[in-house]
C-alpha cells in the first residue's frame, strides 16, 4: 500500500510539475499566463498513442514526433493567442485568448479521436511494481528537465537572454535583445516541455481528451504552491501535491481527495501568497 502511495505520487506529481515548468517557461518570457499548458500535456498522450498505435512509427520516432508537434502548437500559441494581446491596451485579455484555443483544440481532439480514454502503449518493458516505466519514465522526465533548464538558463548565452527577458523585458529591449524571436523560442519550449509530460504520463492517465481540464488544474498548483517562475519550486509543489493526493485518495476518496487537495492549497496560499519557494516581492513607497 505504502509503496503503492508512493510510486503512484510521485509519478503522478512529476507530471503535474512538467506542466507546471510548461506555465512557467511561457510566463518567464511574456508575463504571460497561457492557459495552454494542459492542453499540451493532453495531446502528449494522445499524439503518442496516435502516432506509435494506430500510424506504427517505433516508440522512438513517435516521441520526437510529438515533441516536434508540441514546438510547433507552442510557436502557433504565441503568434495567434498572444502576441495579438501583447501589443492591446487590455493585455489581460490573454485570459480569454489562451483559454479559447486551448478549449477549440481540445474540442477539435474529441471530434476526431473519440471521446472515450484510450489506452497508450508500453514503451519500455521493464520489471513490475515500482520498476514499471509508468512511474519512472514521468520521474526521469521532470529530473531531465529541470536539470536542462538549469544548464540552459546559466551556462548559455540563450538562456541568460530568457533571463534577462524575464527580469525586466524593456531594459532586454533597450540593449538589443531580439525579445520576439526569444519569446516564440520560449513557447516551442514551453511546447515541447508540455507534450513531454503528456507522453511520459499518458501509461497512467490514458490518452483521454479530458486530460485536458485535470492538467490545467492540477499543473497550476505546484506553480501557485512554488512560486511563479520558480521551476524548482513548481518540482517540489507538483511532487508534494502528488503525494498528498495519492495519500488522500486512500484515506477519504472519491470528491473528498479533490477537496482535500484543494482545502490545503487555499490554507497555504493564505499564509504565504508568494508560494512556498517564492521570495515577497519588495513594493516602492
Amino acid at each position: 500500500m505504502l509503496e503503492s502511495i508512493v510510486s503512484y505520487g510521485l509519478a503522478v506529481g512529476a507530471v503535474y510539475a512538467l506542466i507546471g515548468i510548461t506555465y512557467n517557461v511561457m510566463f518567464s518570457a511574456s508575463r504571460v499566463f497561457s492557459f495552454t499548458a494542459g492542453m499540451l500535456g493532453m495531446l502528449g498522450g494522445v499524439l503518442g498513442a496516435l502516432f506509435i498505435n494506430k500510424l506504427g512509427l517505433n516508440a522512438v520516432l513517435g516521441f520526437v514526433a510529438v515533441l516536434a508537434c508540441g514546438a510547433v502548437l507552442g510557436l502557433i500559441t504565441e503568434v495567434l493567442t498572444v502576441r495579438p494581446v501583447l501589443k492591446s491596451i487590455e493585455q489581460h485579455l490573454y485570459v480569454l485568448s489562451t483559454l479559447a484555443f486551448a478549449l477549440m483544440v481540445q474540442q477539435l481532439t474529441a471530434i476526431e479521436w473519440g471521446t472515450e480514454a484510450q489506452p497508450f502503449p508500453r514503451l519500455i518493458p521493464i520489471g513490475a511494481g515500482w520498476l514499471d516505466q509508468q512511474f519512472w519514465l514521468p520521474m526521469l522526465a521532470c529530473a531531465v528537465t529541470i536539470v536542462g533548464l538549469e544548464l540552459l538558463y546559466r551556462k548559455t548565452l540563450v538562456g541568460r537572454a530568457f533571463l534577462a527577458i524575464a527580469e525586466d523585458s524593456y531594459a532586454a529591449r533597450a540593449l538589443g535583445l531580439p525579445e520576439t524571436r526569444l519569446r516564440l523560442a520560449s513557447f516551442a519550449l514551453a511546447g515541447v516541455i508540455g507534450t513531454l509530460a503528456g507522453f511520459t504520463g499518458a501509461q497512467m492517465l490514458l490518452a483521454f481528451f479530458g486530460n485536458q481540464s485535470i492538467l490545467s488544474f492540477y499543473g497550476f498548483i505546484p506553480v501557485a504552491l512554488g512560486g511563479m517562475g520558480s521551476n524548482r519550486g513548481a518540482v517540489i509543489g507538483g511532487l508534494a501535491l502528488g503525494l498528498f493526493q495519492q495519500t488522500a485518495n486512500f484515506l477519504v476518496g472519491g470528491i473528498f481527495a479533490a477537496v482535500a487537495v484543494f482545502a490545503v492549497f487555499i490554507v497555504v496560499l493564505l499564509f504565504r501568497p508568494e508560494g512556498l519557494a517564492g521570495a515577497a516581492a519588495a513594493r516602492r513607497v
